[in-house]
């Protein structure tokens, strides 16, 4: 599997093993197990195993489960399912929760050094004290207390004598520090909840600050690889190692996350869609969600080769979205079967075709991969085509099928548009044509040119589909980058919701398409590729839901 050679983490890590400063590469993906993973996470996975499979070095899937409160078995599961489905094999599966006691310890070690304390303040109060980027904080009032009265209250905490809220553990740095991060940051609070891996056997619970260096160095990890977001914490980080006294010392190295233009990336957000019911799960196709993106039909390598394309650096611009689009086309073009369906049906009577003459056709499986074959499509006096295929009052340069037009059907034969039949409403319901037999594709007739050709499927042996057409969620390409709770002015991102983001139609599909499977993938002709969902379809209905469109204007 190729990852991108050519970043600045990767000549790191070439330096760190020339001088002998790690032996091997060990590198870590971190999840929190509180939601699903999305496609920014998976920049986070190929960074972080491509580069360690680079160097022959390893990668643990660990979860930074320390918040019982949000996190679940459900998430634990479809994160592994994730992993494995973009290519991955994690070397152990770890959990910080398998560290609890060890992480207690070193807490406590930080009481004995005088680097932690027992404080009481509430959490308004301890924001309130904390200061501001242009003041410096205040000291608790429970900020000396003794070595000895902190053990004790620390014990009785783990113990569980105390109400959620009423005292946390906090390190003892310095509240006139320009870093925020190390105003004595929070270590440890109170939660009496029941946790997805440790039940009840703990109520205090180590914050996310606290716990993650100390996972990185029991790991041995040699390069703690995160998003740019956290480079105001590496002085925390790097003081959590030093004073908790870890043989192991992780490097932590920053690089820009990943935007994609009208995309949510934030976990948060994501969890507020599916909560209020914009999405019908984690894993709707609209959603940037890994599992979303898997049922819409992305592909595992089509995934793999957009994040290489963006490449690894401390930026972190927004991506044309039409940039993952276009990876998938190319995944799929030379892979994914032909076939025409008919999304918005119109029948056409060819009249002067016998009427109880079936006669199967040649079309080629792939035309851009001859090696896929051919298969065989029926053809009789009743067909249906696109409603947009035909128009009656057409304007100057309309090729396709009106009143005296002829055209050809794809793999078959030209017809000519000789009646028009209509509703009491006046609609078009149905088009009366005549076949030349003369002109049947694949004979060699050059006898007259059309400048039209049709997709169609044949009205007798058709099978009823669904098709899902989907559009951007959000219609904002700017919302990511201007924060994490607003858009522009006063609105919030679910301002941005395009409430016509799914369209669902019901037409026709060849014949042939029987059988076909759950996440089997398709061209239709003309409107793009499709695949067969796997919640909705049923072996009475396929669903298809499109992947992309076959146009595209991006270039990279």
């Amino acid at each position: 599997m190729e990852h991108n050679s050519s970043n600045f983490i990767k000549n790191i890590m070439i330096a760190d093993l020339e001088s002998g400063k790690h032996k091997n590469i060990i590198t870590r993906f971190p999840p929190e197990p509180n939601g699903y993973l999305h496609i920014g996470h998976a920049k986070s996975i190929i960074t972080n195993f491509g580069l360690a499979d680079e160097f022959n070095g390893k990668t643990n899937l660990r979860f930074d489960d320390t918040n019982p409160l949000k996190e679940d078995q459900e998430f634990v599961d479809s994160i592994k399912e994730d992993v494995k489905w973009l290519g991955y094999e994690w070397e152990e599966l770890r959990f910080a929760s398998d560290y609890f006691e060890e992480m207690y310890e070193r807490a406590v070690l930080l009481i004995k050094k005088g680097k932690a304390y027992v404080d009481d303040l509430t959490q308004d109060e301890i924001r309130e004290y904390r200061g501001t980027l242009t003041e410096p904080g205040k000291e608790s009032p429970y900020r000396n207390r003794s070595v000895e009265e902190n053990l004790n209250l620390f014990e009785r905490m783990r113990g569980g004598e105390f109400e959620n809220g009423s005292k946390v553990l906090r390190a003892k740095i310095d509240m006139s520090s320009p870093n925020l991060n190390m105003r004595d940051p929070v270590i440890y609070r109170i939660s009496h909840a029941t946790h997805h891996n440790t039940g009840d056997k703990w109520c205090i619970y180590p914050m996310y600050a606290f716990a993650h260096p100390l996972e990185d160095a029991i790991e041995d990890v040699t390069h703690s690889i995160c998003t740019t977001e956290f480079e105001d914490q590496r002085p925390l980080y790097n003081w959590v190692v030093e004073e908790c006294e870890m043989e192991s010392k992780p490097q932590q190295i920053e690089f820009g996350r990943l935007n994609i233009t009208n995309t949510v990336m934030s976990k948060r957000k994501l969890k507020q869609l599916v909560d209020e019911g914009f999405v019908d799960g984690w894993d709707d196709p609209r959603m940037p969600t890994i599992s979303g993106l898997r049922r819409k039909g992305f592909t595992p390598g089509a995934i793999r080769e957009f994040v290489i394309a963006t490449g690894i650096s401390k930026g972190s611009g927004a991506v044309d979205e039409a940039m993952l689009d276009h990876f998938v086309r190319e995944d799929l073009k030379l892979t994914a079967p032909r076939t025409m369906g008919i999304l918005n049906p119109l029948k056409v009577v060819i009249t002067n075709y016998p009427e109880d003459q079936v006669e199967m056709l040649d079309a080629e499986i792939n035309p851009e991969n001859p090696e896929m074959g051919m298969r065989q499509i029926p053809f009789s006096r009743e067909i249906y085509i696109e409603q947009d295929d035909f128009m009656e009052d057409p304007p100057k340069k309309y090729f396709r099928l009106f009143p005296g037009n002829e055209v050809r059907l794809k793999n078959a034969y030209f017809i000519k548009c000789n009646e028009v039949i209509k509703d009491e409403n006046g609609q078009v319901i149905e088009i009366h044509c005549t076949y030349d037999p003369e002109t049947k594709s694949g004979t060699g007739f050059t006898g007259r040119k059309v400048k039209g050709t049709l997709h169609w499927v044949d009205a007798k042996n058709a099978i009823p589909a669904e098709f899902r057409l989907y559009e951007p969620l959000i219609l904002d390409s700017e919302l990511e980058a201007e924060g994490e709770d607003e858009g522009s002015g006063n609105k919030t991102f679910l301002d941005y919701v395009n409430p016509n983001s799914l369209e669902i139609v019901h037409g026709f599909i060849e014949p042939n398409m029987k059988g076909s499977k759950p996440q089997d993938k398709f061209q239709f002709f003309r409107h793009g590729y499709f695949n067969i969902d796997p919640k909705h379809s049923t072996d009475e209905k396929l669903v298809f839901n499109r992947i992309v469109s076959l146009k595209s204007s991006f270039k990279l």
